[in-house]
């Protein structure tokens, strides 16, 4: 039997081989592999583990080398994996040939077995390399079980190494549809009949929702900005399964599923503050950690006050709004996380805020403006298909009775993106956001009178080639909420209008 640790590098991680010898000398443990700290001070837990257990600890030189050695090795789930090594290398536990075993786990002093960050995708990484068997805390049993394949045991204690290695193993493999988990991953939704008035915020959420369209929503404080956009996790369809398992996986690396007993089904919904650094918003740093672009991969990346972000951050979003991955290079590493989410950004029209607001006077120069909406930056910009400018509502309108629920418009949008599922059903892709610009005139055909319409829209706006190309995304996703195999002139025209904002020029906002 091979014991394996999990070491956590990027979205992948690799297998750690645990190798344990025990020799004549002077009594004493070396562990060796180029371990943290953390790792180091594993072998007093495990020797203090293993006497109040009914173990005993060989009063030998005890080596165990974790390989490969290059990688750095950190965090305290290795007590399991080498207490596990030094029993079976000292014939204290039966040592089964026919298979390997992937050990995660932190020890207290008194044997008992803790949970641990990192459990499904070091199952993930030990069932690539034909590793089936994991033995793992009972509080991550669960989460373990869920991908299918592998055969699992929760422990509570070290002393149930014992039988379950004499043969006492689960007949059943685990699988995603035995545990199924509807953690709220946005810490809440709320519901679309909260926003009162508003028709053309709702209008672009749901278009948003339906071909998981970048969005802006720009206007005076208190109208609506922020608590339009807490709307949109309500209207969106549960996680598909592929991309439920990959949510799970990088939460569950970030070490985000203390509560969470499977998989995670709705779209998580983060919203950094704007102080968040760099590596708070791409990742890395010393724990190597996802950031809030791959925590919010498959759902929904909001930052309110936009502008209010350093220009480094903002700017860094365009890889991985472009590839759906985030690439990350240290001196000695490299690695990446899926990050494929739909970006949402709230901003003030002008400095002050008052632009655009009846009752009050706006005071802010052009260049003053200009500068304003010059810090989010030309590039990323341009990879906002849909922007939406809202106003106070009146009193009248705050009273008045609420609309529709977000669980009838989530239908709708079920609906829309049911149709995109069957059409790009044998690409890489599956909704029209992702719509390579290659592939627009087989998927987004436009008869005479839409491409008439299309080619004056984009030059009376003086569109970029990927703008066009975002205009032509959206009257798609417009077309399959309407049913349509075609895309018609309204739907050029309506993705047309919701470009208008925002653009190189900034005529709208100085009238």
């Amino acid at each position: 039997m091979k014991i394996f640790a999990y070491a956590a590098s990027g979205y992948n991680g690799h297998l750690i081989a645990v190798e344990v010898d025990i020799r004549r000398g002077i009594p004493g443990l070396d562990i060796v592999g180029l371990p943290d700290s953390a790792v180091r001070e594993s072998g007093d837990r495990v020797r203090i583990a293993l006497q109040r257990s009914g173990f005993e600890f060989p009063a030998k030189r005890i080596l165990v080398n974790l390989a490969p050695a290059g990688l750095k090795k950190v965090g305290a789930s290795y007590d399991l994996p080498i207490a596990a090594g030094i029993l079976a290398a000292s014939s204290q536990i039966p040592n089964p040939a026919e298979y390997d075993v992937l050990c995660a786990g932190e020890l207290q002093l008194d044997g008992t077995v803790r949970s641990v960050s990192g459990i499904l995708p070091a199952a993930a990484a030990a069932l690539n390399a034909g590793v089936t068997r994991f033995i793992v805390p009972k509080a991550n049993r669960e989460e373990a079980a869920a991908l299918p394949g592998g055969r699992t045991v929760g422990i509570s204690k070290i002393g149930d190494l014992t039988p379950l290695l004499e043969g006492e193993w689960p007949d059943s493999p685990g699988g995603a549809e035995e545990s199924a988990n509807t953690l709220a991953a946005n810490g809440g939704e709320v519901d679309m009949a909260d926003l009162k008035g508003q028709p053309i915020l709702k209008r672009a959420l749901e278009i948003s929702a339906c071909g998981a369209h970048h969005l802006l929503i720009f206007g005076p404080p208190g109208s609506g900005k922020t608590l339009g956009a807490r709307t949109l996790p309500g209207i969106l369809p549960d996680l598909i399964p592929e991309k439920s398992l990959e949510v799970t996986r990088i939460w569950s690396q970030a070490g985000l599923t203390d509560d969470c007993t499977g998989l995670m089904r709705r779209p998580p919904f983060r919203e950094p503050h704007h102080s968040s650094s760099l590596e708070g918003l791409l990742g890395g740093g010393n724990a190597e950690k996802p950031g809030e672009v791959s925590l919010a991969h498959g759902g929904i990346l909001f930052l309110d006050e936009a502008t209010e972000f350093v220009s480094r951050a903002l700017q860094s979003l365009r890889e991985p709004l472009e590839s759906g991955k985030v690439h990350l290079a240290r001196a000695h590493q490299r690695w990446w996380y899926p990050s494929e989410f739909l970006l949402m950004m709230a901003m003030n029209p002008c400095p002050c805020g008052n632009l655009g607001k009846e009752d009050a006077s706006c005071f802010c120069s052009v260049s003053e403006i200009r500068r304003y909406w010059g810090k989010i930056g030309g590039a990323l910009m341009d990879r906002i298909d849909i922007r939406v400018p809202i106003t106070p509502v009146s009193p009248e309108t705050l009273l008045a009775l609420p609309q529709e629920r977000s669980k009838v418009i989530r239908k709708r949008v079920e609906k829309a993106r049911e149709a995109q599922y069957r059409r790009y059903e044998s690409e890489s892709w599956s909704l029209n956001a992702s719509l390579p610009a290659g592939e627009l005139s087989r998927y987004a055909p436009l008869d005479k009178v839409p491409a008439e319409t299309f080619t004056r829209a984009v030059r009376m706006l003086g569109l970029s080639s990927r703008a066009a190309h975002g205009v032509l995304r959206v009257a798609r996703t417009l077309a399959d909420m309407a049913g349509r195999a075609m895309i018609k002139e309204e739907d050029i025209l309506e993705a047309a209008q919701h470009r208008r904002y925002g653009g190189r020029d900034l005529f709208w906002l100085t009238l």
